[in-house]
């Protein structure tokens, strides 16, 4: 089958990408066995770079992480698309049997990375193919630190995607639970904003049997947990969400002794610039004026993690075209984050969800993201190096129209 010989969304790819699935396993494997962390993922680059070695593409390398992005001139010039995949893993052990598991203890490709950038090598095969029939540019954009290093921001401020920056940028992320090969997306806030939450409430310790000789921080740190969840159900519009989460309380040493200060950490998760403004305010005003009125004093840092990542309702409507029938529109956000928020803040886009669970498998048994024992199918992958394929040529083809 020949990219004319059908008029289907994305069949021609499709077809193609099939035709690849050896070489794109193989790789995917090779990568989710030696699993790297953050900004520095050498071998992973190493093995990508190789993936690429005989390709007419033009090579980018960053300065300051192990991300590069690979350029392709179409035979005449034109519009200029970015297409990325993320590249690093999670410190996790994995538990999944497979026989191509991760060979580094406390090291898992636990969100799917290893099959982004798989998919992103092998479509920038295929398309490299098709070079005499393209007017325009593709970006593929490698990047590592995507987990919580904000690799893409590294990558934009070095100027690697050019001085004039590309017309439209596109991304996939695997998603487990979600039945095989369906497409998920929507217009407007995809994923949310990524805040850390750190606060320290200052007391005095002393013994445990006299607590009126010292000034507990336990039941004010306490107080200021439910304060919180207060201001979240109580004075947060159910249109504009906050989720706030504090999910580490450490203070003490011992059974009998009051501590001298309890560290709070957690998460701040918002879709809009006005409900992160606020959640952050709420957060430092409760853990200042909550334990003041307790004699206490509470110490707050909040750093910024990812902004709310938006899809372009443009970018959305090309995938929901290319995808066809297996497109399922997403009817509420996802108070996960993405560091492609960095891209799309510049470059109008959209990411969109691929589902990679094995076909007929219990839908309650699905291992999510961030778990050790979450499982691709790698049939569905396929599909994905289609969509990247097809969400280049149309854009390059016809832009927004």
């Amino acid at each position: 089958m020949t990219l004319e010989q059908t008029d289907l969304p994305l069949a021609g790819w499709l077809a193609a990408a099939e035709g690849e699935a050896e070489g794109l396993t193989r790789l995917r494997r090779a990568i989710h066995a030696a699993p790297e962390l953050g900004l520095d993922c050498p071998a992973t680059r190493a093995t990508l770079k190789a993936s690429l070695a005989d390709l007419p593409l033009v090579h980018r390398d960053s300065r300051t992480t192990s991300g590069f992005v690979a350029v392709l001139d179409g035979a005449r010039p034109g519009r200029t698309v970015v297409l990325r995949g993320d590249m690093d893993a999670l410190p996790i052990d994995e538990a999944t049997g497979l026989d191509f598991a991760s060979k580094v203890p406390g090291r898992m490709h636990a969100c799917g990375h290893d099959s982004h950038s798989a998919m992103l090598a092998t479509a920038a095969r295929l398309l490299c193919r098709q070079r005499d029939q393209l007017a325009g540019r593709i970006l593929f954009m490698f990047q590592p630190g995507e987990e919580g290093y904000h690799g893409a921001r590294h990558m934009l401020a070095e100027g690697l995607l050019g001085d004039r920056l590309p017309d439209a940028a596109f991304a996939l992320h695997v998603w487990p639970t979600l039945d095989h090969g369906m497409v998920a997306c929507r217009s407007g806030a995809m994923l949310a904003s990524t805040d850390m939450l750190k606060a320290s409430v200052v007391g005095r310790g002393g013994h445990a049997a006299m607590p009126h000789d010292a000034l507990d921080p336990v039941p004010v740190a306490a107080e200021i947990i439910l304060a919180l969840q207060t201001e979240v159900a109580r004075r947060t519009p159910v249109t504009d969400p906050i989720v706030l989460s504090i999910t580490k309380v450490s203070a003490g040493t011992t059974h009998n002794v009051l501590p001298d200060r309890v560290d709070l950490l957690g998460t701040l998760r918002t879709l809009t610039p006005s409900a992160r403004d606020r959640g952050r305010a709420a957060f430092e005003r409760i853990c200042t004026h909550v334990a003041a009125a307790h004699g206490c004093s509470a110490e707050v840092i909040i750093d910024a993690g990812y902004p709310p990542t938006i899809n372009d309702e443009r970018a959305v409507a090309l995938v929901r075209e290319l995808a066809g029938d297996a497109f399922v529109e997403l009817a509420a956000s996802n108070m996960g984050g993405e560091d492609f928020s960095y891209v799309l803040e510049k470059i109008p886009g959209a990411m969109a969800f691929l589902g990679v669970a094995a076909p007929g498998s219990d839908r309650a048994a699905r291992a999510p993201l961030h778990n050790p024992a979450m499982i691709v199918d790698e049939a569905a992958l396929a599909r994905g190096v289609a969509l990247h394929c097809g969400f280049a040529t149309r854009f390059l083809d016809r832009g927004w129209g």
